[in-house]
């Protein structure tokens, strides 16, 4: 294949290939497990309208995650803006549409604080550093690691069978 010489970049299907689960459990972690698709879908559109401009030898991985950071707050702020009418609440929670039932764990990552549910993600799904961490969510290093280990804490008090699994091995 011939490349032009002034083109450096990988093509960007490649990087939806190498990055996208990483993506789309960090959107999971931070929105919630039946709004993870669209904010995924989103990140990566906003991230091939950006990707011509972005300087070669970034890191695309912490690139993708940040677009997908400030895509999860506007979802999230979207979700608090619209109303949701109903003529009578259901009694119990609708399952159409959802192919599977999610992992008891989503539920107990949603219910951890904002900061904690936000550098869990970025550090032990998507794998940044806590610099990478703390300049996403903002604060300093010590504050990420922080969150990120009282996260991980919570999970654990909360979810004794991820450490009854860890255990068995």
């Amino acid at each position: 294949m011939l490349r032009l010489p002034d083109v450096s970049k990988a093509p960007f299907e490649t990087l939806v290939d190498q990055h996208g689960a990483t993506v789309l459990r960090v959107c999971r972690a931070v929105v919630g497990f039946h709004e993870a698709q669209d904010a995924w879908s989103e990140t990566f559109l906003a991230a091939l309208r950006a990707y011509p401009e972005l300087p070669d030898g970034a890191n695309v991985e912490a690139w993708l995650v940040t677009i997908a950071h400030r895509k999860a707050i506007d979802i999230t702020r979207a979700r608090a803006r619209a109303p949701v009418p109903v003529d009578e609440a259901p009694e119990t929670r609708s399952t159409v549409g959802l192919p599977t039932v999610p992992d008891p764990i989503w539920t107990e990552v949603a219910a951890l604080p904002s900061r904690q549910r936000q550098a869990v993600a970025y550090h032990y799904l998507a794998g940044l550093p806590y610099q990478q961490v703390a300049d996403i969510i903002g604060g300093s290093v010590e504050a990420a690691r922080r969150a990120a280990a009282d996260g991980i804490n919570s999970l654990r008090r909360n979810h004794p069978q991820s450490e009854q699994k860890a255990d068995s091995r």
